[in-house]
C-alpha cells in the first residue's frame, strides 16, 4: 500500500512539474503574417519557429555580439540560479556553449557596446538578493568584473545609447527604484542622472532615435502591472511621457526593431501574454504586431539583421521555463 501511495505522489508531483514548470500543454500558435504600411513602405511581419535553446530557462537576459545572440543566466527548471551562457547563431540556426558568468544571476540586464558584452545587476539565489555587479566579456572571452552599479538592482532594464549604457528601474535595497544610472566605458564609471517619473520593475527598455525608452513593468506584484511609456533625452537630462502601452504588463522584454520600440510577452496572475506591441515615434502611437506564438514572461529579446528573436522565459506565471526560440522577421 505504501509503495502505491509513493508512486501516486510521484505521479502527481511529476504532472505538476511538467504542467507548471515545463509548460506542457502550451503549444505554439503561429498566426497569419501582418502587412503594415509605414513611411510609405509596405512591410510584412511574420513569426517562425527556430532551434530551441539547449537549457530551458526563465528570467534570462540577452545581447547580440558579432551577429550572434548570447542568452545569459536565469533560473533553470529546479529553481536554481544559473551562470549559463549559450550562443545562438541565426545563420546556422544552431546553439553552442560559451564561458559562464563568474556567478549565477537572474533578472539581470545585458547590453552590447562595440565588441563587448555587459551584464548588469540582477538577483542572486532564490532569496532574490539584488546585486550591483557588472560583468563584461570582450569578443566573447572570459568575463571580467567592472565598476559596479551605484546601488544594487534586480529586475531592471538597460540599453546602449551612443557610447554609453543606460540602466533604469528594478528593485534595490530600498524597494522599487526609478534611478537612472549611466555608464561611461572609457572611464569604467557610473553616474546618476534624473530619475524616471515612475518606479517599477520587470520593465522593457530600448534606445531609439537618440532617446531611451521604457515601458510596462509592474509594482512588485504580478497583479500590479503598468502601461506607462516614458522616454529620456540625454541631451537635456529630462524625461517625457508618451501614449500608454495598450496592454499593461510586467515581465516583458523590450527591443528596438525596424525603427520601433517593441514590447513582448509578460505575465499576470491569470496567465502569460502573447501580445507584441510596438511604439512608433513618428506618428506617436502603438502598433499591434503579430502575437508571440508561445506566450511567455521572463524572456529575452534580441535583434539580428531583419529578425527579432524571442528566447526562453516561462509559459506560465511564476517559476516556469522553456527553451522556446521564435523569430519575427520582416519580408
Amino acid at each position: 500500500m505504501r509503495t502505491a501511495w509513493v508512486i501516486l505522489l510521484f505521479g502527481v508531483l511529476l504532472s505538476a512539474y511538467l504542467y507548471y514548470v515545463r509548460g506542457i500543454g502550451v503549444q505554439p500558435q503561429i498566426g497569419a503574417p501582418l502587412v503594415l504600411e509605414r513611411e510609405g513602405l509596405r512591410r510584412t511581419y511574420a513569426w517562425s519557429q527556430k532551434a530551441p535553446m539547449r537549457s530551458p530557462r526563465t528570467e534570462v537576459t540577452a545581447a547580440v555580439l558579432q551577429g550572434r545572440v548570447y542568452v545569459i543566466g536565469g533560473f533553470d527548471g529546479l529553481a536554481r540560479t544559473v551562470a549559463t551562457v549559450e550562443i545562438y547563431d541565426p545563420a546556422t540556426d544552431s546553439w553552442r556553449g560559451a564561458p559562464e558568468l563568474p556567478e549565477g544571476r537572474h533578472h539581470a540586464a545585458a547590453v552590447t557596446l562595440a565588441d563587448t558584452l555587459y551584464v548588469i545587476g540582477g538577483y542572486s539565489g532564490r532569496g532574490f538578493e539584488p546585486k550591483a555587479d557588472v560583468f563584461a566579456s570582450k569578443g566573447g572571452a572570459l568575463w571580467q568584473r567592472l565598476a559596479p552599479l551605484p546601488e544594487a538592482r534586480g529586475a531592471l532594464a538597460a540599453a546602449a545609447l551612443g557610447q554609453k549604457i543606460f540602466a533604469i528601474g528594478g528593485i534595490g535595497p530600498q524597494g522599487l527604484a526609478n534611478d537612472l544610472f549611466v555608464y561611461e566605458p572609457s572611464q569604467d564609471s557610473w553616474i546618476t542622472k534624473s530619475p524616471a517619473p515612475t518606479k517599477r520593475d520587470h520593465l522593457g527598455a530600448a534606445a531609439l532615435g537618440g532617446l531611451f525608452y521604457v515601458a510596462g513593468g509592474r509594482e512588485k506584484s504580478l497583479a500590479e502591472n503598468l502601461a506607462v511609456l516614458e522616454f529620456y533625452d540625454p541631451r537635456a537630462d529630462t524625461w517625457g511621457t508618451g501614449p500608454l502601452l495598450p496592454t499593461a504588463r510586467g515581465g516583458v522584454a523590450g527591443a528596438a526593431f525596424d525603427g520601433l520600440f517593441v514590447v513582448l510577452g509578460g505575465e499576470q496572475p491569470a496567465g502569460t501574454f502573447r501580445e507584441v506591441e510596438a511604439f512608433d515615434p513618428l506618428p506617436n502611437c502603438w502598433l499591434a504586431l503579430p502575437p508571440l506564438p508561445t506566450p511567455r514572461h521572463g524572456l529575452a529579446a534580441a535583434v539580428v539583421g531583419n529578425a527579432l528573436y524571442a528566447i526562453g522565459g516561462g509559459k506560465r506565471p511564476g517559476l516556469s521555463v522553456s527553451g522556446a526560440n521564435e523569430a519575427l522577421a520582416i519580408r
